[in-house]
């Protein structure tokens, strides 16, 4: 576990966090929009179909959820830091 920041560094790590939450959500909105109209806008006797399902809804709702678990997870563990909330901690 990182050592917890202290002062203004927290406010500016937490600005970084903010933006890689922004921008994951950004990716899975991109993931989802690129495999669910991109794959799933043409007539459905042209569907190929990936465990019973069409392949645009495995991988936009299944592997899409997935995956970005995943992302969010490794992003926590990786990229954001403890830092404590309450001015109390600062004194």
């Amino acid at each position: 576990m990182a050592a917890p920041l202290k002062g203004r560094g927290r406010f500016r790590q937490a600005d970084r966090e903010a933006l890689y939450a922004l921008a994951l959500a950004l990716l899975n909105f991109l993931w989802w929009y690129a495999t669910a109209y991109g794959l799933g806008s043409g007539p459905v006797e042209t569907y190929r179909y990936i465990a019973g399902f069409p392949a645009w809804f495995f991988l936009s709702a299944i592997v899409g959820f997935l995956l970005f678990s995943f992302l969010a997870a490794a992003m926590v563990k990786l990229l954001f830091r403890d830092m404590p909330l309450d001015d109390e901690a600062r004194r």
